[in-house]
């Protein structure tokens, strides 16, 4: 791999043949990745992809960077220590709903409390697709998959409003079929200093096909979706005529110049985490009678220490306190501790 050569979409694509099932919604996500990372000034050498288990996690295989397919669920581990024994380093971590939250749950929150600088890009699709149609954590209630045949019985995770309640820093939420929000979003997380967390909704055509139709058709989108911007009035619909406005902690949509003005309207902050959570629980079932729209852009953003930073001022004042000038061997002192002892 040349270093500091100069980035194009084109450079990022490998030799590699793409094993995804044609019309996977992960050529989508693949696509807007190489066409984001270029215009991010990042040495090609100092990118790196993380993969765990799953369909998703393919994904090193066909960028033409560093990275590693690593074990099921266990990415954030893999993360956390590249990410502290290089933090120059852009690190992106690619999983699944099922990777990333069944197996991989408890890595998930910890990755998350501990704000290791990475970006990490969950493609939901509400399925095993790579062992062949099981239902996944993400999947309905009442859902008929290979596993269930009578319906599934279990209550599904909210991505988002679990990232929020592990206190990530950064979460927002995109889809596969509007690779000009994905792309925004992707430049978004890759800014952020700490672990960005974006879920991407990700239509898998064989095993669960049309999952999120009414987010994503032109026929209803408008009517099910909501789109955030910072500082800007909670609007949908599909002439933009809906709002969104609080009772006290309750959302509730009113029509607009009917039951009330755009200043009416709750004014998105995506610092304030008690509204982010709010915007996470607005999970109704699309195209019901009376549910809210779904948010789409980033629910929430606040820059806190990093992970990695702290470790390395710990360790420098390990050093300084016991007059060690090299960092392994504050490390090792640090780790012996004071009771030790030696055996002949």
């Amino acid at each position: 791999m040349a270093d500091s050569e100069t980035l194009t979409a084109k450079s990022l694509v490998t030799d590699q043949d793409i094993r995804w099932c044609p019309g996977c919604g992960d050529y989508s996500i693949l696509k807007q990745v190489q066409t984001v990372l270029p215009g991010l000034g990042i040495p090609r050498e100092k990118i790196v992809m993380i993969s765990g288990i799953g369909c998703s996690s393919r994904f090193p295989y066909y960028m033409n960077t560093y990275g590693m397919h690593s074990i099921h669920g266990r990415a954030p581990a893999i993360v956390t220590g590249l990410k502290a024994t290089r933090p120059d380093l852009s690190i992106w971590l690619i999983t699944g709903d099922g990777d990333g939250l069944s197996i991989g749950g408890n890595h998930f929150i910890h990755l998350l409390r501990r704000n290791v600088d990475c970006n990490m890009l969950l493609f939901n699709n509400q399925i095993y697709g790579l062992t062949k149609g099981q239902y996944s954590p993400t999947s309905e209630l009442g859902k008929v998959a290979k596993s269930t045949p009578l319906g599934s019985i279990d209550h599904p995770f909210n991505p988002g409003a679990l990232a929020l309640g592990a206190d990530a820093s950064f979460v927002a939420r995109s889809m596969d079929r509007d690779p000009k929000h994905l792309q925004q979003m992707l430049i978004r997380a890759a800014g952020h200093v700490g672990t960005s967390f974006l879920e991407i909704y990700q239509n898998c055509n064989i095993f669960n096909d049309g999952a999120f139709e009414a987010l994503t058709e032109k026929s209803s989108k408008g009517a099910n979706t909501l789109f955030l911007e910072h500082g800007q009035p909670l609007v949908y619909g599909m002439n933009s005529e809906l709002g969104i406005r609080l009772d006290g902690f309750t959302p509730r949509s009113f029509v607009l110049d009917l039951e009330g003005s755009l200043e009416d309207c709750w004014v998105h902050d995506e610092r304030d985490m008690v509204k982010a959570m709010i915007l996470s629980r607005m999970f109704d079932d699309p195209g019901v009678p009376g549910s809210l729209p779904r948010p789409f852009g980033v629910l929430y953003a606040m820059e806190r220490p990093v992970y990695e930073v702290m470790m390395e001022a710990q360790l420098a004042q390990a050093q300084a306190k016991r007059g060690i000038a090299d960092s392994m061997e504050a490390l090792d002192a640090l780790i012996a501790g004071s009771e030790t002892w030696t055996t002949a």
